[in-house]
């Protein structure tokens, strides 16, 4: 994003939060908008404020005090935590008892009509820099939020359009990835409030479990981060089932180093090292030489991976097979690979708890499970030398290169071109049968992916996934029509 217009495109055209290419012309009439009280474990005062303070320094808005007066109404969640500490003497050993406190936050955010429909979604993680406090973080999230929902505006908001259903009641049960579980409980959620006849209801059991749940008809449809989970539960039935996309995600290493405030920056090759077992301590050579800045501790790595067939796990194997010559010709990619060192742990909380109690480990959870989970992050080296975080731009950057090149909407985007890039981002999917006999369950399934791919798309940024690029939600129109 070296130009100017590009900070003004992302939001609006990469992102494809559900914004329209209406007329440049203004109207002269600001967009009056309410800012609910956030729900936040703490600061939800100070983080309200910087938000409306940000908002009324900006000439196409104005920040009305009641819900009533308003045209859209802008509400969320975040949190503020401490990320570490800083010491006041360098030299002296890193303990909170002697240091300053850095904070680090998100701001999950959503414009409503209203109606209470979501026009547009963000969520906001601030770029800090080493001595954050707490105002820094409050300022940060606030004009990240103003200036996009600003833009967003300005381009101009599409007015939702919402998918209705027969009346007849259908009852239809999922099964499968973790990965997406945040955007599809929400989505689902949503969906039958505007659709109380047809009642979804989805169990995170992991990839591999849901698909083979799905291919002994125990489930209408599963889910998967992996485009070759049908293949590998039931080799040979593949062209049984359609895959469609839901949306962009990231997948980030998380690390519990006590007392560190930095960023952790890892490569490829380091990453493909711990989990071989070759790399086996914090202040090895490879990992001072990738964190110059940041005093590593002498403490032993504990890697962790997941126990059970996961969606994750192919991502993250896809990742490092796709980086790491010796990974790939050792282990591979895959849901459930033959893991050489490390500690397991069933799903994303199970991971996340290890990593917690242990100093030292690290481990793998989607990104925005780790922001809600307060688990410090790691920023990894992307295919042009970059060391990048996760973040919505930077996996909208991976997708927009990826898409490019390929086009196909099976295809893996790791380690994806493009000097903003995120390396470990993936597409999702929902797995379906293309030949359903129920006629009520196929037709509420084809309604409900039209839908997910249309106003569902504006609900995916607040919980940090990218929407679906439009070629990709073209592609999957069209393969909807091959539910029978």
């Amino acid at each position: 994003m070296k130009h100017a217009s590009s900070k003004l495109l992302l939001p609006c055209a990469v992102l494809h939060l559900g914004l329209a290419a209406l007329s440049a012309q203004q109207t002269g009439n600001p967009e009056r908008i309410f800012v609910e009280p956030f729900a936040t474990k703490t600061d939800s005062a100070q983080l309200r404020e910087s938000v409306v303070a940000a908002l009324r320094r900006l000439p196409n808005v104005a920040v009305v005090n009641e819900a009533s007066a308003a045209d859209m109404i802008l509400g969320g969640g975040g949190d503020i935590w401490v990320r570490g500490y800083t010491s006041l003497n360098p030299r002296a050993p890193r303990v909170p008892q002697r240091g300053t406190a850095v904070y680090s936050g998100f701001l999950s955010v959503e414009l409503r009509d209203p109606k209470g429909l979501t026009v547009w979604s963000y969520l906001a993680t601030p770029q800090l820099g080493r001595n954050s406090g707490k105002d820094d973080v409050h300022s940060d999230l606030g004009k990240q939020i103003a200036t996009r929902a600003a833009t967003a505006i300005r381009s101009g908001l599409a007015p939702p359009i919402e998918t209705k259903t027969a009346a007849a009641a259908v009852s239809l049960s999922g099964a499968g990835a973790t990965f997406p579980y945040p955007l599809y409980r929400k989505w689902f959620a949503n969906y039958g409030r505007t659709n109380p006849s047809v009642d979804i209801r989805y169990d995170p059991v992991g990839s591999e479990a849901g698909i083979r749940r799905l291919v002994a008809g125990q489930v209408d449809f599963g889910a998967s981060d992996s485009p070759d989970a049908v293949r590998t539960v039931a080799p040979g039935q593949e062209a049984k089932y359609l895959l469609f996309p839901s949306a962009v995600g990231a997948v980030v290493p998380i690390v519990n180093l006590p007392g560190m405030a930095g960023e952790v920056s890892l490569t490829p090759p380091i990453l493909a090292g711990i989990y071989l077992g070759r790399i086996t301590r914090w202040n090895d050579p490879v990992l001072r030489a990738a964190n110059p800045r940041l005093r590593l501790p002498d403490l032993p790595i504990i890697p962790v991976h997941r126990r059970d067939g996961s969606g994750t796990s192919y991502v993250w194997t896809d990742f490092l097979a796709a980086t790491d010559p010796e990974w790939k010709s050792k282990v591979g990619s895959g849901m459930a690979p033959a893991w050489p060192v490390g500690r397991s742990a069933t799903g994303n909380e199970g991971v996340a708890g290890v990593v917690k109690e242990f100093g030292g480990a690290i481990g793998y959870v989607e990104f925005t499970f780790a922001l809600q989970n307060r688990l410090n992050i790691g920023r990894v080296r992307n295919r042009e030398g970059r060391f990048v975080g996760a973040s919505l731009e930077s996996v909208a950057i991976a997708a927009r290169h990826a898409i490019q090149s390929s086009g196909e909407i099976r295809d893996s985007i790791v380690n994806a071109p493009g000097d903003g890039a995120y390396p470990i981002a993936s597409f999702t999917w929902l797995v379906v049968p293309e030949r359903i006999a129920e006629g009520a369950k196929k037709d509420a399934i084809a309604a409900f992916v039209k839908w997910m791919v249309g106003p569902g798309q504006r609900q995916a940024a607040a919980l940090g996934y990218l929407a679906l690029p439009p070629e990709v939600v073209a592609k999957v129109e069209a393969e909807i029509l091959r539910l029978r």
